[in-house]
């Protein structure tokens, strides 16, 4: 039974989605705790209605980003996590903090990487007149939002679109790929070959929504 450790810093919707199919589908798995750096972040409220063990470790508290990574770390390593997994966990971590969890932590961003890496991914493609926008969840490295690519999804970019519109078309089809990519890795189907990553079985790695 694989333990999951999430990190959200919000609604954690992300979350919500992945325990949900963990529960429904019936992974090897447990998501052993949701952790947050913000006290009123709503989705610590969700997972301890759902009997998940939470904790908070509020950055303000910390004079130093490594700091606040070591003191994360504790915690995370407090629940003996098999994969940590970054759900709208607003925070860059330090190269020690990724090294820790080399090969064990995930992470979803609102585009389709390389592309638009950052903030304001939204706005930048509808800037940039892209046709076609996505998803990507990656393995953690210490390069931001770098690392091997687990699972994409595309959507397309809609006339009259604006960011907001935008950001739930691409939202919809990160509740798809995220508990996906996750379950993938607590199954065993992960191959990563110091490059790319493969799906044992030859699954499809990536999907189209209109």
């Amino acid at each position: 039974m694989k333990r999951l450790v999430i990190l959200i810093s919000g609604r954690g919707s992300n979350m919500e989605a992945i325990v949900k199919a963990c529960a429904a589908e019936g992974w090897p798995a447990e998501v052993a705790a949701v952790i947050s750096n913000r006290p009123d972040a709503g989705g610590l409220q969700f997972a301890a209605a759902h009997g998940i063990a939470t904790a908070v470790v509020d950055h303000k508290s910390y004079a130093s980003r490594e700091d606040f990574d070591a003191e994360l770390a504790r915690v995370i390593d407090g629940f003996s996590p098999d994969l940590v997994v970054l759900a709208g966990f607003m925070r860059i971590l330090t190269p020690g903090f990724t090294a820790c969890y080399a090969r064990r932590m995930l992470n979803i961003h609102p585009s389709l990487l390389p592309a638009f890496t950052g903030l304001h991914t939204h706005e930048r493609a509808i800037e940039m007149g892209c046709k076609i926008a996505g998803v990507t969840v990656h393995f953690v490295t210490a390069e931001l939002d770098h690392g091997a690519i687990v699972m994409q999804a595309a959507v397309p970019v809609l006339p009259g679109d604006d960011a907001k519109a935008l950001s739930a078309r691409v939202l919809t089809a990160e509740h798809l790929i995220y508990p996906q990519s996750v379950r993938w890795f607590v199954e065993g189907a992960l191959v990563w070959d110091g490059e790319r990553v493969h799906h044992r079985d030859g699954a499809r790695q990536h999907l189209l929504l209109g």
